[in-house]
């Protein structure tokens, strides 16, 4: 573990002089991710700032420089029997909490166990102006003024530079196992909504390849109740199918020739037709899609369905990746950004060619 405060504010201060503007950078893994980043921008490296700043086991609240790796995060939790509950999903193992938040990523449970903006409680950043700011406390009931904390979840490191991170963990489940059974895609947005809709241990519900997947977790007695009940053939390797899922490497995702889109909509709207092929997630509220498509063709197909859709992985991204805006939110975007970065020094044009 190291704390590379100092050198990191310094950089901030030499960038905000100089003008230079800063790619920020954690462990890499999600650098895909957004628009293209300014090939003109220096790199400002959170990767070396880790470790473990204050761990309350009995108080379910951690702290964590930024760029501790998930991988330690979870094996810290691990000992006392918990874990993150949103499943954050990490595309290699030098994935970062920082670069979690920032992106706003979050793992199948994510309708059930809430999202990693859900479970925020504070942060601490270095602003364009190389202040060190603390937003939030380490206390569940600390919502007291703006939330600031949460609006780091999909930022993309455009407001600041994140170095400490206070989030809520839960127990581990005591008991988890996967039910699949073959299904049509045209049935089975109802079903996995009626399944969800009852008050059982689920927290996963996915359909790939003519599929449906449920996932029980909680007490063991729950669990087992609740399989005898429902249909489906237990799974042998189900934690490893929702591994899968939660980090894109199912067959579904493999390889990069094929644009991905993600559409975030309405659970029991019905799927567009498209041609391509399709993962559905989330019981219905995230649908991954593979095809050719444009972004501009696809965003009324999101609002028809309650959502939006952007371009995740793949494809032309030197132009907007995201859903476009209303322009009264992207003038309260802009505000925000001047506010905390008024020389537009953080991953310029990343998030938004506008931003």
């Amino acid at each position: 573990m190291a704390d590379m405060l100092k050198q990191l504010q310094e950089q901030v201060l030499q960038a905000r002089t100089s003008g230079q503007k800063l790619n920020i950078v954690g462990g890499g893994s999600k650098a895909f991710l957004g628009r293209d980043a300014d090939p003109d921008a220096s790199t400002l490296s959170v990767g070396e700032h880790t470790g473990v700043v204050d761990y309350h086991p009995v108080e379910l609240v951690l702290t964590v420089r930024a760029g501790t790796p998930l991988q330690e995060i979870e094996a810290t939790l691990a000992e006392q029997g918990q874990v993150l509950h949103f499943e954050p999903p990490r595309f290699g193992t030098s994935a970062t909490i920082g670069g979690t938040l920032a992106c706003n990523l979050s793992g199948p449970a994510r309708p059930w166990s809430g999202s990693v903006r859900d479970q925020v409680l504070g942060v601490r950043l270095l602003n364009g102006k190389g202040e060190h700011l603390r937003f939030g406390g380490q206390v569940m009931k600390n919502v007291a003024g703006y939330d600031v904390s949460r609006l780091q979840a999909g930022a993309l490191g455009t407001l600041g530079v994140m170095t400490e991170i206070s989030l809520k963990v839960m127990p581990k489940p005591a008991a988890s196992l996967t039910l699949v059974q073959e299904m049509g895609m045209d049935e089975v947005i109802h079903y996995m909504n009626s399944r969800a809709a009852e008050p059982k241990p689920i927290t996963g519900a996915c359909w790939v390849e003519g599929k449906v997947y449920l996932r029980l977790s909680g007490a063991r007695s729950a669990v087992e109740a609740t399989a005898e009940k429902w249909t489906g053939e237990v799974m042998e390797q189900g934690d490893t199918f929702w591994q899968t899922v939660r980090d894109l490497q199912h067959d579904f995702f493999a390889g990069n020739d094929v644009p991905l889109w993600r559409f975030s909509v309405g659970s029991t709207a019905a799927t567009p037709e498209l041609e391509g092929k399709w993962l559905i997630d989330w019981a219905g509220a995230q649908r991954w899609y593979r095809g050719a498509a444009e972004l501009g063709d696809l965003e009324p197909l999101a609002r028809a369905a309650g959502g939006q859709v952007s371009l995740f992985r793949g494809g032309d991204r030197s132009g907007e990746v995201m859903h476009s805006q209303p322009e009264a939110l992207k003038a309260i975007q802009r505000r925000l950004k001047n506010a905390f970065d008024p020389d537009n020094l953080f991953n310029p044009g990343r998030l938004y060619s506008w931003l």
